[in-house]
């Protein structure tokens, strides 16, 4: 376990290897689970200032899907989350041509659109991040899915906090991503 100021966090994010392998997961994590993305409370008001700047990017479906169900949901634990399409895949996303899951937020922002990149649960993945009073828990989530991410990984000698850096840094600051970088265990 790691503290830093307000945060404690798991030993994992430093050991685990990982690097997405899109060309092989296709995405799965934005497309599989049982509920959507977790959202922070100021994204909310983001999500329904931008919906028309990245509708277009959307499929039908999930345009329509986001009109009848509003542009975040409340999960079973009473937290906002990314709405989904027929229970299943996060209506922010759209199939490219190769056949991988990617978010239309993001696109939207890469194109210059927009100036939210995409959720931070979303840029964090596979860190979940869970409040407390006090601190805040940070966390590798380790699924099944992101095995190919895992080998990658491993292969490249990337660990998960050096994979995600930009959003560390982006979600807690600087000073967090440096001294994680020093820690050794």
């Amino acid at each position: 376990m790691i503290v830093f100021e307000n945060c404690v966090i798991s030993d994992e994010i430093v050991t685990k290897k990982f690097v997405c392998d899109l060309s092989k997961c296709k995405g799965a994590c934005c497309i599989h689970g049982d509920t959507g993305a977790p959202l922070h409370e100021e994204e909310l008001s983001i999500l329904d200032d931008i919906f028309e700047d990245i509708k277009e990017f959307l499929p039908e479906e999930s345009a329509r899907a986001i009109e009848k169900q509003g542009k975040y949901t409340i999960d079973v634990h009473g937290e906002y989350v990314t709405t989904l399409v027929d229970g299943k895949q996060c209506a922010y996303v759209f199939t490219d041509e190769n056949g991988i899951a990617k978010c239309a937020i993001e696109k939207a922002f890469n194109e210059g659109i927009i100036s939210f990149r995409k959720p931070i649960s979303c840029f964090l993945y596979p860190i979940r991040v869970s409040k407390y009073n006090s601190y805040d828990a940070v966390n590798y989530h380790q699924w099944e899915i992101c095995k190919d991410a895992r080998i990658l990984g491993d292969k490249l000698n990337v660990s998960v906090s050096q994979f995600l850096k930009e959003p560390i840094i982006q979600r807690f600051g600087k000073d967090l991503y440096e001294a994680l970088k020093r820690v050794k265990i």
